[in-house]
């Protein structure tokens, strides 16, 4: 069995002591350029590579990124997680995955990740309370919320979307392609991300008093969830369009209203939210408003890493503009 490569073997192929090794694999240490090309081709002869948690203890840094999320159920997320954790990996940081799920207490996310002594954390949720991202700054830790709520004068930073707008812009379309009967059906009605959704929808209909609205949420951003919500309303009298607040709602609403014997969208409209890898399936092909996603994770790595580096740094917010993308769940504009 072959014994690992360690930072003494490194030394002595090079022909250098210890310390200058350690040096070389620093981030800002001091090594003279000779002596770096040394150690780092004696590195790759004998295929060394640094201990990445010996180097945190001399430098403080860990290198690792709490990455906090809480709807491992919704397939939006594997979108974001693979993202997130290559968006990190390529800067030189490692994640730590954190499944808030069911989770209620801002206290234990924070002593947990506390314990991995992270550098920062990413609260990358649209659902969970700005009261989380809040708990770790308040414990003095980078912090950003992706797909978090946007206000005007923000505790932490915030990155995303402005769900108010993305609302009216839904109601927009369904105006626009002559529905009289249309409806919200959200998700959860404690999220945020729902609560704004709901607040532009109703207030762009508000204007056309002779459009009838109705609202309804579902337990969940999930499949199922939107199949039991779109269940029951279709027991009652069903609106001819309904702007679901995420699009895997959208696509359990689309099922229940199949199964129904009904189609979408000669009978049922329906336009979703975020614009999900599944949402231009063949056999889906939803209608619905893109969330940049890749925009958002961007820009959210970007400010973490900026905040370990001057943790005074004034919290902002980072708005990305959506657009409805047509597909084939809603009628035509006349």
């Amino acid at each position: 069995m072959q014994m690992k490569t360690t930072l003494k073997d490194v030394a002595e192929r090079a022909g250098v002591s210890r310390s200058a090794v350690s040096r070389t694999f620093t981030e800002g240490a001091s090594v003279s350029a000779k002596t770096r090309a040394k150690v780092e081709k004696a590195a790759r002869d004998l295929g060394y590579s640094p201990n990445a948690l010996a180097s945190s203890l001399t430098t403080g840094r860990t290198k690792l990124i709490g990455l906090v999320s809480n709807n491992f159920h919704n397939p939006l997320f594997l979108e974001v997680f693979d993202l997130f954790t290559r968006g990190l990996q390529d800067r030189g940081l490692r994640p730590l995955l954190v499944n808030l799920s069911h989770e209620t207490d801002p206290a234990n996310s924070v002593r947990m990740l506390r314990q991995y002594s992270v550098d920062g954390v990413i609260v990358a949720s649209s659902t969970l309370q700005p009261s989380f991202a809040e708990a770790f700054r308040d414990a003095g830790v980078p912090v950003v919320h992706s797909f978090g709520r946007y206000i005007t004068s923000p505790h932490v930073h915030v990155v995303g979307i402005d769900n108010i707008a993305c609302g009216r812009m839904a109601a927009e379309a369904l105006i626009a392609r002559g529905y009289r009967d249309v409806a919200f059906l959200g998700g959860p009605e404690t999220a945020t991300s729902t609560q704004d959704r709901a607040r532009g929808f109703l207030g762009a209909l508000a204007e056309h008093p002779s459009i009838r609205v109705t609202t309804s949420y579902a337990s969940a951003y999930s499949f199922d969830a939107g199949r039991v919500a779109m269940t029951k309303l279709l027991m009652q009298a069903p609106a001819q369009a309904y702007f679901c607040g995420d699009d895997v709602l959208s696509i359990g609403a689309m099922s229940a209203v199949r199964e129904a014997g009904l189609r979408v969208p000669d009978d049922i409209g329906i336009i979703g939210l975020n614009d999900m890898d599944m949402a231009r399936w063949q056999n889906i092909n939803l209608t619905t408003i893109r969330q940049p996603v890749a925009e958002i994770i961007s820009v959210s790595i970007d400010l973490v890493v900026a905040t370990i580096e001057t943790p005074d740094r004034h919290p902002e917010t980072r708005l990305f503009p959506c657009r409805v993308i047509e597909r084939g769940t809603l009628r035509p504009v006349p």
